[in-house]
C-alpha cells in the first residue's frame, strides 16, 4: 500500500515542520506490514528527525525534497531512548570522533528491508552548520553538526535513485548494516565544508556502491570501523564500481578509524577527478587491511589547502600508529592492475616498521606528473599521526618506504616539465627485506 505523507498533515511549504507528519505516515505503514511511504513531487518538506522503519519504502518523487529544519531542537539522537551520548567536540585532526552523533536527520534503528528510493532529493541544509569560513574552507569545529542518514545495524538496505546533497557531516553513515545495495544515487555536497564524508560503510558486510555520481569534502567513499561499535565486528565484503568521484580529501579511502578488519574489497572501474587523493589506505589503529583488489581506475588530483590531508597521491598507503604507542595493525595482500594516474604527485607506501606493510602489487600502472595548482609540491602528509606529520620531500612517480614484497610489473611514469623543480625521480625505494 502507498501512504501519501499529504494525506497524514505534510504540508509541503519548506516553512512548516512536516516532521510529525512524515512519521505519522511511516509508523502507520509499518502497522500495516510495510509498504511505500510517498513524498510527492514539486514541494519541499522541513523535517528535524525522522525514523524510517522496517519493511517500508520512502519514495520521493521528481522535484521533492526532504530538507532539514533550521531547529536544533526538532533533531535528537538515534537512541531508542531518545538520550543522546554526551555533546564534545571531537578533534578532528587526529579523527576523535567515535562515530556516534548525538543528532540525527534520517535514522533506521535495528532495521530489517529498509528502502529509499525515487529521483527526488534530501538537503542537510548545511548553511545551519557554518563555522569560520574562507574561500576555500569552511571549517568543522562548530558542533554538533547532523549526518544525513545515520543507518544503525539495518539488514537489507537498499537506497537508490535519490540525490543527497549539502550535507552538514557524513551523508550516509552506515554501522553494522549488512546486504546494503546503493545504486545510481548522486551525493552532491560543498566541496568547502569539512567532513562532509559521502559514503562510509563502518564495520558493514555484503555492501554494493554501483553507478554512484560523489562530489564532498573530506572522502566520496570511505571504509571504517569506528572505536564505538567494535563489537559489530570487520568490514568485509565490499564492492565498488562504476562510479564518478570528485573530493578534497580522498576519493576512495579505507580508514583511518580502523579498530578492526577490513578485508575482501573489489573496487573497479571509476573515474576520479579534481581530487587531492585518489586511493588511499590509512591505517592508525589495530586492525588490518587484506585481501582487496583496486582495477581499472582513471585518477586525476590536484592540490588542495594545508587544511585538506594529502599532496595530492594518486594512491598512497600508510601504516603508523595514530598516538604514540597505540597498536597497530598491518597490510597485506592488496593489488593495483589498469590504473592510470595524472597530477601532482606519484604513487606514496609509508609503513613505520618492517612487517606492517607486505605482499602489494602494481601491474599496468601510469603516473603522468603535472602542475595544476597554485599549491607547492612536495613533502609526504603522514597525518593523523603522533610526531611529525608533514615531511619534506621531492616528488617520485612510486616512492616505498619499509615495505616488504612490494611488486611492479609495467609501471611508467612520465614527468612534464611543470612538475621538474620537483622531481626526485622515477622511483624511491627503501622496501624492507
Amino acid at each position: 500500500m502507498e501512504y501519501n505523507v499529504l494525506e497524514y498533515g505534510a504540508r509541503g511549504d519548506g516553512a512548516a515542520n512536516d516532521g510529525p507528519a512524515i512519521q505519522r505516515a511511516l509508523d502507520a505503514c509499518a502497522a500495516a506490514g510495510g509498504g511505500r511511504v510517498l513524498l510527492p513531487g514539486g514541494h519541499v518538506y522541513s523535517a528535524g528527525t525522522i525514523f524510517l522503519r522496517s519493511h517500508v519504502e520512502l519514495h520521493l518523487e521528481s522535484g521533492a525534497v526532504l530538507k532539514a529544519c533550521a531547529d536544533p531542537d526538532a533533531f535528537c539522537s538515534r537512541r531508542a531512548d531518545g538520550q543522546a551520548p554526551t555533546e564534545q567536540i571531537p578533534y578532528y585532526e587526529n579523527c576523535d570522533y567515535d562515530g556516534e552523533p548525538p543528532r540525527c536527520f534520517v535514522v533506521a534503528q535495528e532495521a530489517e528491508n529498509v528502502r529509499i528510493t525515487g529521483y527526488g532529493s534530501i538537503d542537510g541544509s548545511e548553511e545551519n552548520y557554518y563555522g569560520e569560513q574562507t574561500h576555500d574552507f569552511i571549517e568543522g569545529t562548530y558542533y554538533p553538526r547532523v549526518p544525513l542518514l545515520m543507518l544503525y545495524k539495518v539488514q537489507h538496505l537498499t537506497i537508490t535513485g535519490v540525490t543527497l546533497m549539502r550535507s552538514a557531516f557524513w551523508t550516509v553513515h552506515m554501522v553494522g548494516c549488512s546486504d546494503v545495495q546503493i545504486d545510481g544515487i548522486r551525493i552532491l555536497n560543498n566541496t568547502r565544508m569539512v567532513n562532509c564524508d559521502g559514503i562510509d560503510p563502518d564495520h558493514c558486510r555484503n555492501v554494493r556502491i554501483t553507478n554512484c555520481h560523489i562530489e564532498s569534502a573530506d572522502d566520496c567513499i570511505v571504509l571504517k570501523n569506528t572505536g564505538k561499535y567494535t563489537d559489530l565486528g570487520p568490514c568485509e565484503n565490499i564492492v565498488v564500481s562504476n562510479c564518478t568521484l570528485m573530493s578534497t580529501s580522498a576519493a576512495l579511502k579505507i580508514g583511518t578509524e580502523s579498530e578492526s578488519d577490513f578485508r575482501r574489497i573489489s573496487v573497479s572501474h571509476c573515474v576520479i577527478t579534481g581530487t587531492n587523493r585518489g586511493i588511499s589506505l590509512q591505517l592508525r589503529d589495530k586492525g588490518n587491511i587484506e585481501d582487496a583488489v583496486f582495477s581499472d581506475i582513471h585518477i586525476q588530483t590536484r592540490r588542495f589547502g594545508e587544511h585538506w590531508w594529502g599532496k595530492a597521491e594518486p594512491v598512497t598507503i600508510t601504516v603508523l600508529p595514530r598516538h604514540d604507542g597505540t597498536e597497530v595493525g598491518r597490510i597485506r595482500n592488496v593489488h593495483f592492475e589498469n590504473i592510470t594516474c595524472e597530477g601532482e604527485n606519484g604513487i606514496f607506501l609509508y609503513a613505520e616498521k618492517p612487517g606492517m606493510l607486505e605482499d602489494v602489487s602494481f601491474r599496468r600502472i601510469r603516473v603522468t606528473l603535472r602542475k595544476t595548482s597554485k599549491w607547492p609540491a612536495g613533502s609526504w602528509d603522514l597525518r593523523p599521526c603522533g610526531g611529525q606529520s608533514i615531511r619534506p620531500a621531492k616528488v617520485y612517480g612510486f616512492a616505498c618506504l619499509n615495505g616488504r614484497d612490494i611488486r611492479r610489473e609495467d609501471l611508467r611514469v612520465t614527468c612534464e616539465e611543470s612538475m621538474a623543480p620537483w622531481y626526485g625521480g622515477e622511483l624511491l625505494s627503501q622496501d624492507a627485506e
